[in-house]
């Protein structure tokens, strides 16, 4: 699906998706159950062009306790493999003030070197949780990484998609992204 069809006006700069963002309702936790594919919506963040470039597929949710973040697809494209962010994004200094532009998700193809180190980034463990957080002003569904400072916060687009605002230390706005509903492929 492409983010044309999730949102008639696909949002360019932070404020023009803060708007979209803060349109739409709020969600309840229970919304979330189930397996959402996700896209980017590119606003100028510095983190725009990583989870693309890494190959990211989704997000899913088990329930309030057992959530896996970050999804990617096989090697096959048959089923989907859970990605422990502490390995994988740890390192990104993301606990820091973030700079204008992170270059390297532009320049290297960085899905290869993930899939390779599947081995070492697999998990099985929920890696983040759900609860309703507060946030500009609205109580709604939020995804809490275990070991980032990271929340993804959510608002209903449709009855299958939401919009995402990844609030996380050290960056004054958000990075956004779109989910859809998709339990099409098993977890491995």
């Amino acid at each position: 699906m492409l983010l044309q069809e999730l949102l008639p006006s696909v949002p360019t700069t932070t404020d023009e998706a803060l708007q979209v963002f803060d349109a739409a309702a709020a969600v309840d936790p229970a919304f979330m159950i189930g397996t959402w594919h996700g896209a980017e919506i590119p606003t100028g963040h510095p983190m725009d062009g990583l989870l693309a470039a890494s190959g990211w597929w989704g997000k899913r949710f088990v329930d309030a306790e057992t959530v896996h973040p970050l999804l990617f697809p096989t090697t096959n494209g048959k089923a989907l493999w859970a990605l422990n962010p502490a390995l994988a994004f740890g390192g990104l200094g993301l606990t820091a003030k973030l700079p204008a532009k992170l270059s390297a998700p532009r320049t290297l193809p960085v899905s290869g070197a993930i899939a390779a180190l599947r081995p070492v980034l697999q998990t099985r463990a929920a890696k983040a949780r759900l609860r309703t957080t507060r946030y500009r002003g609205t109580d709604t569904a939020t995804m809490i990484y275990d070991q980032l400072p990271i929340n993804d916060v959510f608002r209903r687009l449709s009855d299958d998609a939401v919009i995402g605002a990844m609030d996380l230390r050290g960056s004054r706005r958000p990075y956004f992204f779109a989910l859809y509903r998709d339990n099409s492929l098993p977890l491995v």
